[in-house]
Parts: structure tokens; sequence; C-alpha cells
């Protein structure tokens, strides 16, 4: 094997080696959260968590699995999502990796940031603050967009449908829960919050 391949190897590895660290990281620092004082319900919950489930299903999913066989062998309307929508060479490694690595850079910073603040769900911590410092002064949810870039990158690398269907999935369940998330403060913080929302997009800084 070439010192190029080996490489390509090693960088199509970091992806899944980003996504165990990235469930690692998020379970050590959710022992470190402020206790919640209001906690969105469960349809809320389940309406962000099983898209986001089935997302990370399709990114896992491998061609050689048992599962995938089968998903190929059963035909329409599943084994469309085993066919590429890039054709393969490096390039698609080499963008889909650094991209994955970047969101996920990008959530870690974001999760440090908001520290005790965080929440697995739409919740109101106690003595919570609004956090603008870091990235958290260009977006209001930079840990969304990380987690956006991170299925991004992976759905680049595999090349096949199923990731793009992941993204998709993603970025609904991503709105859904903003969305949420942006009311709970508007009525915590009023008027600052309001403020914060003029100057700082969403999720793509100065554009979405």
């Amino acid at each position: 094997m070439t010192p190029h391949w080996e490489l390509l190897r090693w960088a199509g590895r970091s992806i899944p080696v980003a996504w165990l660290l990235w469930v690692v990281v998020w379970v050590v620092l959710a022992l470190r959260a402020k206790p919640a004082v209001r906690r969105e319900g469960v349809r809320s919950r389940l309406a962000f968590s099983l898209p986001v489930a089935l997302s990370m299903l399709l990114l896992l999913l491998a061609k050689r699995t048992h599962v995938g066989m089968a998903l190929q062998a059963s035909g329409p309307p599943w084994s469309w999502l085993f066919l590429r929508f890039i054709r393969f060479y490096p390039g698609v490694v080499w963008v889909g990796a650094p991209l994955m690595l970047l969101g996920t850079a990008l959530a870690f910073w974001a999760r440090f940031e908001l520290a005790g603040n965080w929440s697995a769900s739409v919740a109101l911590k106690q003595d919570h603050e609004l956090v603008q410092a870091g990235p958290y002064r260009f977006i209001r949810h930079p840990i969304y967009t990380g987690a956006l870039l991170a299925v991004a990158g992976t759905a680049c690398a595999i090349g096949q449908w199923r990731g793009l269907l992941a993204l998709a999935l993603t970025f609904g369940a991503v709105w859904y829960r903003t969305s949420l998330e942006d009311r709970l403060m508007a009525a915590t913080f009023g008027d600052e919050y309001r403020r914060y929302q003029s100057r700082a997009r969403r999720l793509i800084p100065f554009i979405l």
C-alpha cells in the first residue's frame, strides 16, 4: 500500500474515532450541567431525538454489514440508500474527514463555552446564563452547526445517498430544536435575547 493510500485510510478512520470521542466528551460533561428548572415534554424530545437516531443509524450502516446487505437485497425502496451520489475518488474523503473534524472542534468549543448551561433537551437551567462568548458571538446555536458540519463531512466521505438522507434528517431536527430554544430564551431573557437574535444568526454566520 502506497503512503498516499495509507494516509487516505487513516483519514477515513478518523471519522468514527471523532464520533466516538464526541459521545464520550458529551457524557462526561453532562455530569457537570446545572439542574434544570424547566424542561420540554417527552413528545418534543422524541421529535428531535428520533430523526437524529435514524440519521446516526444511516451513517453507521456499512455495505458489508448484515443489515446493509439485507437492505440492499430487499430492493426498492431501500437499495438506493447504498448507491453513490458522487463517484468515489480520494478527494471526497480528504474533504469529508476535515469537515467532520472541523464540526467536532466547533461543537466542543461551543460546549465548553456553554459549560453548566448546556442541556440534552430544551431546558431552562438553575441560574441560567445567556452565553454570548466564543462562537456564540456569531451564531446562536454553534453546537448544532458543528453537528451539521460533522454529519455533512461524514456524508461526503461515505458518498452514498444514505449520507445525504442523514444530513436532511439532522437539519430538520436541528431547525425544530433551535426554534424551541429561541422561543424559550426569548421568553426568559426578553429584549436582551431579541437584541442578540438581531446580531447573531441561528446556524451560519451572516447567512442563516
